[in-house]
């Protein structure tokens, strides 16, 4: 039977327990709901007092925020105090794949879950429900429960504390995030305690169709997860290996993508053709089921799955490689105007961004890159390509002394990142760059200049007309 839930703590205030936190107080004014983290610079934006410097960036989330925070929505660093009020506790962590050790590059690094754990067994009082929300292997639910009922109780307890483990993985993609958690697809609640799956089904059926909430066993649920996400990084890694043979042959993956996907039994999701898929969640999944496969004693499964990243590997240096070509075969000193840097549109999200390993290619061929993209912090480029922006104006093209090591810079705006380009590279499908002026643009740009499109977003005879040389990804009608 399904009992009254006051409060809920969230341990994790990232890219999926702010927003979803944020999301449910929002349907549920009757119930406190309390988002931690030990990462106080986090929790300080989240409650940034006008909103603007909020860590995450997801349309409508900042309006959310405005109406809940205060009332029944609070960010704070006080994880044990909320861990004890709470009836219902979501892991939601960070489980980067290991680095090193057993496992390196393909398993998931659990100690931010097992911490959060070990913080729940000792802080919580009475019975609480356990909810792992964060991607995780198959089987981490014992890990929690091992760790759970093997906690003694504190001095200040009179009977020791109580536990149910649940599976509650998201299935939002960043850049719609509120929208997939306002309407979604399935929610999925695994789990063994028929009691406490109905506890957390009646919290979401505030908004969200009975219908819509789906049952099954712990085990089902954590694989449904990644099975989930390692299909869709199957399609784009599918699609782009096509839009590859269609440059080859005079297709246009474009055609080919409607054709296949006006098919009922194929659909037309995730089936556009660009320069690798990115995220936090896709390849680290992929790379999970490579190594429980491995594990299980399936090696023919593990080298499937481990297939579709080669793929997306072997696509983003196809890219590059095509952009070097292009421009005489080196790139030593001249100017690539990077459009976009955001594993896609909507987000200022740039884990696993196909930009970042293409950027870091054109910078090994001594490029200078002015990167231009309207939401992400240029602190993260730097972090992910490892070295510094030139934060001065450099000297045109005709007077640059050329050097070996590339460079790159922010721009603050689009004409920065053409001025004097040799080229310019669609790397995220931001709205704005589809309406680029090129007639204008491409008067300062250096000839014989190109623009290279890697997310077929753009008007290509407004681009050519303007005396431009164009790509498209997976176009090769103008063999």
């Amino acid at each position: 039977m399904a009992f009254k839930v006051k409060n809920i703590c969230c341990i994790g205030a990232g890219y999926v327990g702010g927003p979803t936190m944020s999301v449910m107080a929002d349907h549920c004014p009757e119930i406190q709901v309390n988002v931690v983290d030990i990462n106080h610079q986090r929790i300080n934006s989240w409650n940034d007092p006008d909103l603007r410097n909020l860590p995450i960036y997801e349309p409508g989330l900042n309006e959310i925020v405005k109406r809940c925070r205060g009332k029944n929505l609070h960010f704070s660093t006080e994880v044990e105090r909320n861990i004890a009020q709470a009836d219902i506790v979501f892991i939601s962590v960070n489980t980067p794949t290991k680095t090193k050790g057993f496992g390196a590059g393909q398993a998931s690094d659990l100690k931010w879950v097992e911490t959060s754990a070990r913080k729940v067994a000792k802080y919580a009082r009475g019975h609480t429900i356990v909810v792992e929300k964060s991607t995780l292997p198959v089987r981490t639910a014992e890990v929690i429960k091992e760790i759970l009922i093997s906690a003694k109780p504190s001095s200040d307890q009179s009977e020791p504390s109580t536990f149910d483990i649940l599976s509650n993985p998201e299935f939002m993609a960043e850049g719609s995030a509120v929208k997939d958690l306002e309407k979604p697809d399935r929610i999925l609640i695994g789990g063994e305690n028929h009691d406490a799956i109905n506890t957390l089904s009646e919290i979401y059926k505030y908004w969200v169709p009975e219908k819509k909430i789906l049952h099954t066993n712990i085990w089902s649920s954590e694989l449904a997860k990644l099975t989930a996400n390692a299909f869709l990084a199957q399609r784009i890694s599918s699609i782009n290996s096509i839009s590859a043979l269609c440059e080859a042959t005079g297709g246009d993956v474009r055609e080919v993508s409607r054709a296949i996907g006006s098919d009922s039994r194929i659909g037309s999701r995730f089936l556009d053709s660009g320069p690798g898929f990115g995220g936090s969640c896709f390849k680290k999944d992929i790379l999970n089921l490579v190594y429980l496969s491995r594990y299980f004693g399936l090696p023919e499964v593990a080298d499937f799955w481990e297939g579709v990243v080669h793929l997306n590997n072997w696509h983003q240096h196809r890219v590059s490689q095509l952009i070097i070509k292009k421009l005489f075969g080196t790139l030593s000193g001249k100017k690539i105007g990077v459009l976009g840097f955001a594993f896609k549109a909507n987000t200022n999200d740039t884990r696993e961004s196909a930009a970042i390993q293409i950027c870091k290619d054109l910078l090994e061929e001594g490029a200078r890159l002015f990167i231009h993209d309207p939401k992400v912090n240029p602190l993260n480029i730097s972090n992910d390509l490892g070295i510094s922006p030139i934060n001065k104006v450099l000297e045109s093209n005709n007077s640059l002394t050329f050097q070996s090591d590339g460079s790159w810079s922010k721009a603050s705006q689009i004409s920065e990142a053409t001025k004097e380009a040799d080229a310019i590279l669609v790397l995220t499908e931001w709205e704005e760059y589809s309406k680029i002026n090129w007639e204008k643009e491409s008067k300062q740009m250096r000839y014989p200049a190109w623009v290279f499109d890697s997310r077929s977003i753009l008007d290509a005879k407004r681009v050519i007309n303007s005396g431009l040389n164009f790509w498209r990804i997976g176009d090769g009608t103008n063999l």
